[in-house]
């Protein structure tokens, strides 16, 4: 049985896998992040919002030195499930942690 989560992330209750919504890719188990079953790419923020002033010290535009960008895309389909801002060095949150045996009870009756 499948139940939806994100927008584009479901989890398997049967095998206990998070799945691409969008395609039904197996990702990783269910007990760890999605994003370890996900292709990553790391950005420059300055690609993604373009300076609003040319030239300026302050251009509306969060700045490499304090910020980097990581877009997390399922690796069958190319459909982006998840993008994080941090700061240089954090490591990548974990933002989602299921309790499976409750879903499944909730679910499937277990």
């Amino acid at each position: 049985m499948r139940v939806r989560i994100t927008e584009y992330l479901e989890i398997d209750l049967d095998k206990e896998m998070w799945l691409c919504q969008r395609c039904g890719k197996e990702l990783t188990d269910a007990g760890e992040s999605y994003k370890r079953g996900c292709k990553v790419r790391e950005r420059d923020s300055r690609e993604i919002h373009r300076p609003l002033i040319e030239n300026s010290m302050y251009t509306f535009s969060p700045d490499p030195d304090y910020c980097r960008i990581i877009e997390f895309y399922c690796p069958r389909c190319g459909t982006m499930i998840e993008n994080e801002y941090l700061p240089p060095g954090h490591p990548i949150t974990e933002d989602i942690q299921l309790d499976i045996q409750k879903l499944k009870a909730k679910y499937k009756g277990e």
